[in-house]
C-alpha cells in the first residue's frame, strides 16, 4: 500500500493554489452580477419614478382645465342647465346657447 505523507494531503498543492484562484474569480463575478442588478434595479425605480410624475403633472393639467372651463361656461346655471321656456306641447325655446364663447 501506498503511504501518505504527514500532512495527510499529498500532492495536491496546486490544485489547491487553482482552487483558490477559481474561488476569487467566481466571487468577482458574483459581484459583478450584483452591481448589475442594482444598477438596473435602481433604473428600474427612477422610471417608475418619472413615469409617476409626469401622470401627477397630466392629472393636475387636467384638473385645472376642469377649472378652467366650468368657470367660462357662461349664461349656463350652476347644474350645467341653459334656461328655456315652453311655449306649448312639444315646443321649447332655449335662451343663452348661442352666445356661450
Amino acid at each position: 500500500m501506498e503511504t501518505r505523507q504527514a500532512s495527510g494531503q499529498g500532492h495536491r498543492p496546486a490544485l489547491r493554489s487553482l482552487t483558490a484562484i477559481a474561488g476569487a474569480v467566481a466571487a468577482v463575478a458574483a459581484v459583478l452580477v450584483g452591481v448589475v442588478l442594482a444598477v438596473v434595479f435602481a433604473a428600474t425605480v427612477v422610471v417608475i419614478g418619472v413615469m409617476l410624475s409626469t401622470l401627477l403633472a397630466l392629472a393636475a393639467l387636467a384638473h385645472r382645465a376642469g377649472r378652467l372651463a366650468r368657470r367660462r361656461s357662461g349664461p349656463v346655471g350652476e347644474d350645467g342647465v341653459i334656461e328655456a321656456r315652453h311655449l306649448g306641447g312639444h315646443h321649447w325655446v332655449a335662451y343663452g346657447w348661442n352666445e356661450r364663447p
